[in-house]
């Protein structure tokens, strides 16, 4: 993976502009298509409104919400911009926030099955530079998160091996490349994703040292974005010895699908 410039916006719009070249095939997704994935699954592609639309190749979103930086710290509101490409992954994430009146600045790439994590703060100093075999990962759960929640049309033709453990719950085997995790998913009786449970995600505040402890996402809130219906709310939670600790509380502002 190349160096990341310290600009990170300018890293950003190159790494998506690259993506955005590569056209895939426009597919028009029917429940033919649908019919190899576990019950639950297929009842909540079809909640979301994915049959009869074209299959998701990528996403543009946008959050708000606010953060905290460790346990038992003060949340701080953030500003965050994504994008996701399926087929080849690849996600970029860009966010924004102040922490006592100094910007900080996170820069997210996960590219060729690798992925880096940058911050600064006050737009100069390097703070966390994080990459390696638990960093590529840990972002494999993310990108596998994203596809569940905000494009479950990708989830038919991804490299998952799909188990079902009871009406409303399946554990699906998500690979790329080296990197093959597991996450345990929770619908309710509409169809709705609710919860996203992963033991291979890795909690590190400076990109060195890394410790492993259940990390899941409770969503809520669907709403409608160009006909497909995503959760307005997330939460990201690692499940610590010591407790439950939410670093992060998510509401969607925006969504665009299939850019370019």
């Amino acid at each position: 993976m190349n160096t990341i410039p310290k600009n990170y916006k300018k890293a950003f719009k190159s790494e998506v502009n690259e993506a955005l070249l590569t056209k895939a095939e426009s597919q028009i997704v029917t429940l033919a298509n649908i019919q190899h994935l576990p019950e639950p699954v297929q009842k909540y592609l079809v909640y979301t409104g994915t049959i009869g639309k074209e299959k998701i190749r990528n996403f543009h979103i946008k959050f708000n919400g606010t953060f905290s930086t460790a346990p038992g710290r003060k949340y701080q509101k953030f500003e965050s911009e994504q994008y996701n490409f399926f087929g080849n992954y690849k996600r970029v994430f860009l966010m924004k926030m102040r922490m006592f009146g100094i910007l900080l600045q996170g820069f997210h790439l996960y590219k060729e099955a690798e992925a880096i994590m940058k911050i600064k703060i006050a737009g100069l100093f390097p703070v966390v530079d994080a990459k390696g075999e638990k960093m590529n990962q840990g972002e494999t759960v993310t990108v596998f998160n994203d596809m569940c929640l905000m494009a479950p049309a990708a989830l038919i033709d991804a490299n998952v091996e799909w188990q079902t453990i009871n009406n409303l719950t399946v554990k699906g085997k998500f690979t790329n490349g080296a990197n093959k995790i597991t996450a345990t998913l929770y619908f309710n009786e509409t169809g709705e994703l609710v919860n996203f449970l992963s033991n291979d995600r890795f909690m590190s505040a400076d990109g060195k040292n890394y410790k492993s402890y259940p990390w899941f996402t409770p969503a809520s809130d669907y709403k409608e974005f160009e006909g497909r219906k995503v959760p307005g709310y997330g939460e990201a939670i690692w499940q610590m010895p010591e407790g439950e600790y939410c670093y992060g509380k998510f509401n969607l502002q925006t969504v665009e699908y299939n850019c370019g």
